[in-house]
């Protein structure tokens, strides 16, 4: 089966061409679904006009706030109210998942409490996701370059997170340049933690900008790589387009078809 790629909206410049077109441009390069980050007004319309085009939308935030998240026990009460009500909503409009962060570290908190946290606020809603078939998927993000103070750093951190779970739910979102940025050897480090990967996103490192050649990671390698795992959910493309976006995610999706 070729690799199931999606569309990052909220990335792309905006009103550069107007959503009923850029929607039907993004079906026609062949992907099949899109992202959201956070739902608006507009979301019940934004799904409408995806499904015309046969696209799905997989993907979105669960909870406020990033920085602020289920590493700290005084946020479990919001969070959790939080996560069932986007919980609710991506069953009833047939999203996959939904992503959670670990926060900003907290004085005092060492990882291993942080991890711990992650998990006991997860374990109040893995039973509801479970029952209405939702992965929630926590974001691994660099505290280097775009989040600084970020908790969940890198793999193993966010590998400790699932295993104490032990829920089939509750998994990581791979963010290849987050990760890239944090720890590098992307292929050995996705594939060998694959069974945790509940989505991935992309983009090109440094700048986080096309999959082209003025950037380090060898995207067409990764994908193939990718391909021969047992992974089946998406790869999203979450980059920002140099020059035209249309051409941009039209080099970005035939360089990761594979099968």
């Amino acid at each position: 089966m070729p690799i199931k790629q999606s569309v990052c909206l909220p990335i792309l410049p905006q009103g550069f061409m107007p959503q009923e077109e850029l929607l039907r441009e993004i079906a026609a390069i062949g992907y099949s679904a899109i992202e959201i980050w956070e739902r608006g007004d507009d979301f019940d319309a934004l799904c409408e006009s995806a499904a015309r085009h046969g696209l799905q939308v997989v993907s979105m935030v669960g909870h406020n706030s990033l920085p602020d998240g289920l590493n700290n026990p005084k946020n479990h009460d919001r969070i959790e109210a939080e996560l069932i009500e986007s919980i609710d909503i991506a069953a009833a409009k047939g999203l996959m998942g939904i992503i959670c962060f670990s926060g900003n570290w907290i004085d005092g908190v060492s990882d291993e409490e942080g991890i711990a946290n992650c998990a006991l606020g997860l374990q109040r809603v893995a039973p509801h996701a479970e029952s209405c078939g939702i992965k929630l998927n926590l974001e691994l993000l660099n505290s280097k370059v775009d989040h600084a103070g970020y908790q969940c750093d890198s793999t193993a951190w966010g590998q400790q997170v699932v295993d104490q779970m032990g829920s089939p739910n509750v998994k990581l979102l791979y963010d290849i340049y987050h990760m890239q940025i944090m720890e590098g050897d992307i292929i050995r480090t996705m594939t060998n933690h694959i069974g945790a990967i509940g989505h991935i996103h992309t983009a090109g490192n440094p700048g986080r900008n096309d999959l082209d050649n003025e950037q380090e990671l060898n995207y067409g390698a990764i994908c193939r790589a990718l391909a021969k795992t047992e992974y089946s959910g998406y790869v999203g493309h979450e980059f920002v387009p140099k020059g035209d976006p249309i051409a941009a995610l039209r080099q970005a999706f035939e360089l990761c078809n594979v099968e």
